[in-house]
């Protein structure tokens, strides 16, 4: 049997480009407004003098190069990947990092800016609600919230961005794990397995030139190898539920569900409780869900999102893991 991509070497984290990491002293303490600036003292009222340190062009160009290649080099064979950075997958991906940080994990985004939907609540409204017990995650990451007077179902934060930009850097604090954004999964990589196919890792390309496939010569992608592959690509659009498409197109699954109307209720709990592996190696979670199995859609929502990502991750270790005990026997 084919031992899991990342086991051909030893598992270990990216180092990286070698040199002093500077970690910036920072308060836990909530911002009240009040308080003289240190960056005041330094700067204010120094201005005619002010001068950045000089640089060559080149030296930035290198600077990011250098970073960007060696990324693709250690990435190349990765234990998990994540398909899709919004709510669900950067979720998934906060509890992975977490629990195991000897894993290589990488996320790919089709967009420029991760988060997906996460970034607003609901028809551009900027506070979000997440039903307990999802308010657990907020705690976890330090989230402050609000609770709904006389309703102690649900929890609201102030600014979906402040959730997503707080889930966002913590994910990427992580020395295990490397963001690719603006890149697209165009394809998946699979391997016969008895009966069955699994899934063995992504076929990538820069979402710019997925974009423009019909319009230029060949464009040939690239590759990611991984025993774990975790779709969180949201409903159908334009890149939304590739992988549950993908698996029709390929006949692993006869026909996706659809969508159903909305329904809270049905649609949080269907989602969190069906996440799982769909065909060997590949698990999806959130609302990509909803495409295969047909479960309602749960709109201005999200606690949904997150525990689905818990849960993937929890599914994720325990296939992981198989795959590892089944390649040392």
């Amino acid at each position: 049997m084919s031992p899991p991509a990342a086991l051909y070497e030893p598992t270990a984290v990216p180092t990286g480009i070698k040199g002093k990491v500077n970690v910036p002293e920072t308060s836990t303490a909530p911002l009240t407004g009040q308080g003289q600036s240190k960056l005041l003292e330094q700067f204010g009222g120094k201005w005619d003098e002010f001068k950045f340190a000089p640089i060559r062009e080149s030296q930035v160009s290198r600077a990011m190069t250098r970073r960007y290649y060696q990324d693709l080099d250690n990435f190349a064979e990765s234990d998990v990947v994540i398909v899709g950075a919004g709510s669900c997958g950067l979720s998934t991906a906060y509890v992975l990092a977490k629990a195991r940080p000897d894993l290589k994990i990488a996320i790919l985004e089709a967009s420029v800016s991760p988060g997906g939907g996460a970034w607003l609540g609901g028809q551009l409204f900027s506070a979000m609600v997440l039903r307990r017990p999802a308010d657990a995650f907020l705690n976890e990451l330090g989230v402050p919230f609000e609770e709904e007077p006389n309703n102690p179902n649900f929890v609201v934060v102030k600014h979906a961005a402040l959730f997503t930009s707080t889930l966002l850097s913590r994910v990427l604090a992580f020395p295990n794990v490397k963001l690719f954004n603006a890149t697209c999964v165009e394809d998946l990589i699979t391997r016969r397995d008895g009966d069955s196919v699994r899934i063995a890792g992504v076929v990538v390309n820069w979402t710019l030139v997925t974009l423009h496939h019909d319009d230029h010569s060949c464009m040939d992608p690239n590759t990611i190898n991984a025993p774990v592959i975790i779709s969180t690509t949201g409903h159908d659009g334009p890149f939304g539920a590739f992988c549950a498409k993908r698996l029709v197109s390929m006949n692993t699954i006869e026909k996706l569900g659809g969508m159903r109307g909305l329904d809270m209720n049905a649609a949080e709990d269907a989602i969190v409780k069906n996440t799982r592996e769909v065909t060997k190696g590949l698990i999806i979670g959130g609302m990509e869900l909803s495409e295969i199995d047909g479960f309602n859609r749960m709109g201005p929502t999200f606690g949904a999102m997150v525990m689905s990502g818990v849960k993937a991750a929890e599914e994720a270790l325990s296939i992981f893991d198989e795959r590892k005990r089944e390649c040392a026997e």
